[in-house]
């Protein structure tokens, strides 16, 4: 009996090890097909050049690959995204988790889950018919097509993600601590402020990381409601061209191992690299804001 059962563990680890194995060599050999087909590019044009290049006219002659407009772009709106989304998805976990009725979040958590599985096209293309109007009439400006309407669409994205994720975190926070620090004499806001968001954190930031990383590499949203220009934004109603969106929109177009197309995977290495910071970086912060809760508790 304890050999059979010490052998059923034995597969189970085994079975968990080779499914780790597979993804690891899967993404390990998307990385390597990524830099081999990007880096051809920079024997051509230098690093420096590809990146601060404020040109992108890669099928004129002779060609262009400046994609500083475009990092730019996608730095923009990734940004706005955030400082829309995150606010406002922490507090609607807040809400949910320890304010609202049970009845109200019985309704309102399905309701935010399902937000999130919303496939983006749609999303984009509620944009476009509806959104991209009205802010064109309401700023009358020449085109609702902008960096404020993309970045409006990948906060409505995110928010989903952030609200259901966060919520979770806060609402598992045991109830000792809540029944603890009201016995004490604080108000519930002194609770959910110093006690329940410091032991929430690090499911707060897990949320907050899984939302943002969709909305980084987000591409039909952006294709659609960008406005779809390779220049450096210069206001919140101008139209750009974030990373994803140019390779979405010239991968079809570029002749095979030209330039050009060396040079959309290029962008894809950029980008690689631009979601591998922030992912570091919020994983930092996400154990920093660990162990200041733990010390706070």
């Amino acid at each position: 009996m304890l050999k059979n059962r010490q052998w059923r563990e034995q597969g189970i680890r085994w079975t968990f090890f080779f499914a780790v194995s597979v993804s690891v060599v899967v993404l390990s050999l998307i990385v390597i097909f990524l830099f081999s087909q990007g880096m051809p590019l920079f024997g051509k044009v230098s690093v420096s050049k590809f990146v601060f290049g404020s040109d992108w006219y890669p099928t004129s002659q002779p060609p262009d690959f400046g994609a500083f407009s475009l990092i730019t772009a996608s730095v923009a709106v990734t940004a706005l995204s955030a400082l829309l989304s995150i606010p406002l998805g922490v507090m609607a976990a807040i809400y949910l988790a320890e304010i609202a009725s049970r009845r109200f979040r019985e309704i309102a958590k399905p309701i935010t889950e399902l937000l999130a599985a919303l496939p983006s096209v749609v999303i984009g293309f509620f944009g476009m018919v509806v959104v991209a109007p009205f802010l064109q009439d309401m700023f009358d400006i020449p085109t609702g097509l902008n960096l404020f309407n993309a970045s409006l669409m990948l906060a409505f994205m995110s928010v989903p993600t952030i609200c259901s994720i966060s919520e979770d975190a806060i609402y598992n926070v045991p109830h000792e601590l809540r029944e603890a620090s009201l016995a004490l004499g604080a108000t519930q806001w002194e609770t959910i402020r110093r006690v329940i968001l410091p032991a929430s954190l690090p499911g707060i930031s897990t949320a907050i990381i899984l939302g943002m990383s969709r909305a980084i590499g987000e591409t039909m949203v952006v294709l659609m409601v960008a406005g779809g220009a390779a220049i450096v934004p210069d206001s919140l109603f101008g139209p750009v061209r974030p990373m994803p969106a140019s390779i979405a929109a010239e991968m079809a177009e570029a002749p095979f191992r030209s330039a050009h197309y060396h040079s959309l995977f290029a962008i894809g290495i950029v980008l690689f690299v631009f979601t591998m910071c922030f992912n570091i970086f919020a994983d930092y912060i996400a154990q920093k804001h660990k162990q200041v809760g733990a010390s706070t508790l």
